[in-house]
């Protein structure tokens, strides 16, 4: 079996402790299903930030909760999505006073949406493939508190 470098995209053999094509060391051997888990260790770190839904059953769930990785994938995919409520609710809010503004406060209600929307979806991007590559991507605030409460 072969495994993908996360430097270059070159395929490594199972037993090289490096990349031949650029070097980078294999920090660890891939990421195999779990005894009784069914699904790959970074599968499942991705897939709690699809909604917080499945990070919630990775938290709850035997086998899930037993990994560190996927532990902290989901608390973080949790808190974003409390955090994000937050922000939601401040938007809604500031929305509430533009709207009195006659054009222009319509006009910066548009810019503020598509601003926050458009970071939230590369946010999410960022999340889903970090995830992919087996490494924990921390956000600024909450991404410390994931990881004190994974371990």
């Amino acid at each position: 079996m072969t495994i993908v470098c996360t430097q270059c995209g070159a395929q490594i053999s199972e037993q090289a402790t490096a990349c031949l094509a650029c070097g980078q060391q294999v920090a660890s051997q891939p990421a195999v299903a779990g005894a009784g888990r069914g699904i790959a260790d970074n599968l499942a770190g991705a897939l709690a930030y699809v909604t917080f839904i499945p990070a919630i059953v990775f938290l709850f769930v035997e086998p899930f909760n037993k990994s560190r990785f996927i532990r902290f994938h989901s608390l973080q995919s949790v808190l974003l999505a409390i955090a994000l409520g937050l922000v939601g609710l401040v938007v809604k809010i500031g929305f509430a006073v533009l709207g009195l503004v006659p054009v222009v406060g319509r006009l910066i209600m548009m810019l503020v949406l598509l601003i926050v929307a458009v970071g939230c979806f590369i946010l999410w991007i960022v999340l889903v493939i970090k995830a992919l590559q087996r490494q924990t991507f921390k956000l600024p605030v909450i991404g410390d508190w994931a990881e004190r409460q994974a371990e």
